[in-house]
């Protein structure tokens, strides 16, 4: 089976299931995913964010999603907690639809990884 197919069947299984989990069935989209996996990645669950604090989420839920392609290292935790990284190499100029594959691709082996889907 092509990658992107099975990219495309597993993107859709994962939407199906964090949208029953989050958002009542309706459909999540890509920067919520992104928002989720920042609230995982800091693991403060039950506080209520500020709109800058959810902008340094969705931060760090890329940094955590782009790590394994060489892109952000894990620096270190600060004091409230909050992880921290380095820029390793810069993303490559990435028309949008390109944008959106990679990080569909890298939430994907995100939730793979933490075996929520298979």
């Amino acid at each position: 089976m092509a990658r992107d197919t099975v990219l495309k069947e597993r993107w859709d299984v994962l939407v199906e299931k964090l949208s029953a989990q989050f958002a009542d069935g309706d459909l999540l989209e890509l920067d919520a995913i992104i928002y989720l996996v920042g609230v995982q990645e800091l693991g403060q669950y039950e506080k209520k964010y500020k709109k800058d604090e959810k902008v340094n989420l969705m931060h760090i839920a890329i940094c955590r999603l782009l790590e394994p392609y060489g892109y952000y290292e894990f620096d270190f935790f600060d004091d409230d907690g909050w992880p921290h990284y380095n820029i390793k190499e810069e993303l490559p100029p990435l028309k949008a639809g390109e944008q959106t594959v990679l990080m569909k691709e890298a939430i994907v082996s995100y939730f793979l990884e933490k075996e929520y889907i298979q």
